[in-house]
């Protein structure tokens, strides 16, 4: 009994575990807050609130954008339901190299290197590409996280 041995596993991510999404009710969310459709992390771009029947409950349309793919997705629940929303964080890193794979070699705050996130396509990769590659000046590059998924968002100049 005095030898029992127990193995905690511990994330390296830091969140010890936490949640990637908590439940919101219904009548909670707001136009710009964010909730999980169909198993994807959305912003909310419009909602309508519908009474229905005498026995019938309100009913909450919601209309969002997939804050990964840009697709619209829509869903149509009772106010009284919860639903899910995702945890949804922003960070800010210094971008180190582009490598010939498509990756962006990013810094953390604290020094460390980060190199999983892929270069974006369209106006951002095209922002990034301007800013490291043309005009060759330091880029800070937004990676925004949610459920287990990461895009660089948007780019803008450093200060040196």
């Amino acid at each position: 009994m005095a030898d029992e041995h127990h193995a905690f596993e511990t994330e390296a991510s830091g969140d010890a575990g936490a949640s990637a999404t908590f439940p919101m009710q219904c009548s909670a969310l707001r136009k710009n807050g964010h909730v999980v459709i169909k198993g994807r992390p959305c912003k909310i771009v419009d909602m309508s609130t519908s009474k229905t029947g005498k026995h019938g409950h309100a009913k909450v349309h919601l209309v969002a954008i997939d804050i990964f793919t840009g697709k619209k997705l829509e869903d149509l629940s009772p106010s009284t339901h919860n639903m899910d929303v995702p945890v949804v964080k922003r960070n800010e890193y210094t971008l180190i190299d582009i490598s010939d794979d498509g990756f962006l070699n990013l810094m953390t705050s604290d020094g460390d290197t980060k190199d999983d996130v892929r270069m974006p396509e369209g106006d951002v990769g095209a922002k990034i590409n301007k800013l490291f590659v043309e005009e060759e000046k330091e880029t800070l590059v937004t990676v925004q996280t949610a459920m287990g998924e990461e895009a660089a968002i948007d780019a803008k100049e450093g200060q040196k």
